[in-house]
């Protein structure tokens, strides 16, 4: 058994359970990358990625690199995504995951409300934003409106949007994964959804800050609804039979200087509600818990951390060079990671990825940690260097 050496109410992993079999070596990917993270021996390190920019996909289909099927028909998990991961080296995409329709339902209807001079338009989004799109644009475009702005827009547009009902599961993807669960090979998720990030989405950061201080009864009620409906959903999933091999959130409150959510009032607020959901995934033995933030995401890690979240995704090394290292030095092995790749050195040559892999090497020492592009992989990766980079990987971590 391991014990976190930070404060923690949950019980450790049990480091015995699901041991080896087929003569002590693992016999897949899905197999394998469950034993790391539960610091079993006889486990190698699979060659994980966090998928494409769809740009990245499109040069490396006009290089004859990817079919046009494969390149368009991507995404995360789907039959493209194995397929381009085989021909590059990849063993699997972390991002995986069986997903309800976790958020409003329906979406808002897609309308162009004004076309500007230079041809960009503003649109009204699935979320309720009005967001700046530009043809050629594949970066997050710029929000520059929000429909909900008060109790009235949240009680009409909102709150009918986030209820929970049997048909946020579909029942054809449900009956496919519940069929393939006893044979597959990679690890799946159960997607469970975001307590925060989507509601920041919907508000925008000054619009949540503001309403934090300007009606707590609302943020709180907001912050309610959504952990109800999470939680709601999990329990369908779990229901349906389906073998998950870990639970995961999503995110993405942080940027390069730190949360954008004072961590006292997300501790607060939001962390019951993680623990409700974890608690729940624990109770049907899921122990592995991860969840995606970007950015400098230090100052929120106790509170995930003390509510059930124990593996950190995706490590963005970025400008402040984040590593799982010094998480580990504080919270003990209970911290797992799964990514810390820097995905930069795509960009360069074979001599900066045997570097960065080089700087990966300690890191997988300390167990519990599988290294993973830190994010989508941008249009500058270029193909040859992703696979020698995969090459390299399963050559020195793949005994």
């Amino acid at each position: 058994m391991v014990t976190a050496y930070h404060e923690c109410s949950f019980h450790p992993i049990d480091e015995s359970c699901c041991r080896p079999d087929n003569g002590g070596m693992l016999r897949n990917n899905r197999e394998n990358a469950m034993a790391v993270l539960r610091y079993q021996s006889g486990s190698r390190i699979p060659v994980v990625h966090f998928g494409f920019w769809q740009e990245t996909l499109d040069k490396w289909c006009a290089e004859g690199h990817l079919s046009r099927e494969e390149a368009s028909g991507w995404s995360d998990g789907n039959a493209a995504d194995r397929s381009i991961g085989r021909k590059l080296g990849f063993d699997f995409n972390w991002y995986s995951c069986y997903s309800g329709n976790t958020g409003l339902m329906p979406g808002f209807e897609r309308t162009v409300v004004e076309t500007l001079p230079d041809g960009s338009r503003k649109v009204l989004n699935s979320d309720g934003m009005i967001v700046l799109e530009k043809d050629g644009a594949g970066s997050i475009p710029m929000e520059i409106g929000h429909t909900l702005k008060d109790r009235q827009a949240w009680e009409t547009h909102y709150l009918p949007r986030l209820q929970d009902s049997a048909d946020r599961l579909s029942s054809t993807q449900t009956a496919k994964l519940r069929e393939e669960s006893p044979t597959r090979e990679y690890p799946l998720a159960l997607y469970c959804g975001s307590l925060y990030g989507q509601i920041r989405n919907w508000l925008g950061v000054e619009g949540i800050s503001y309403l934090a201080v300007d009606d707590e009864d609302l943020y709180d009620e907001i912050l309610q609804t959504v952990g109800e409906l999470e939680l709601a959903l999990v329990k369908r999933a779990l229901a349906t039979g389906i073998q998950f091999d870990f639970g995961h959130f999503w995110e993405d409150i942080c940027f390069k200087n730190g949360p954008l959510v004072h961590p006292a009032v997300f501790a607060e607020k939001v962390g019951p509600h993680y623990r409700r959901i974890t608690t729940e995934l624990r109770q049907h033995d899921i122990d592995i818990v991860s969840l995606d933030c970007d950015g400098l995401i230090d100052a929120l890690v106790p509170v995930w951390f003390e509510n059930g979240v124990n593996t950190m995704f995706p490590i963005e090394v970025g400008t402040w060079r984040a590593s799982i290292a010094p998480w580990r030095q504080t919270y003990g092995r209970e911290l797992r990671g799964v990514g810390g790749m820097d995905k930069v050195v795509f960009a360069h040559d074979r001599s900066a990825i045997d570097v960065e892999i080089e700087r990966l090497r300690p890191l997988v020492d300390l167990g519990g940690y599988i290294p993973c592009p830190d994010h989508r992989l941008p249009p500058d990766a270029l193909w040859d260097n992703v696979r020698y980079y995969c090459d390299r990987m399963q050559q020195i971590f793949g005994s």
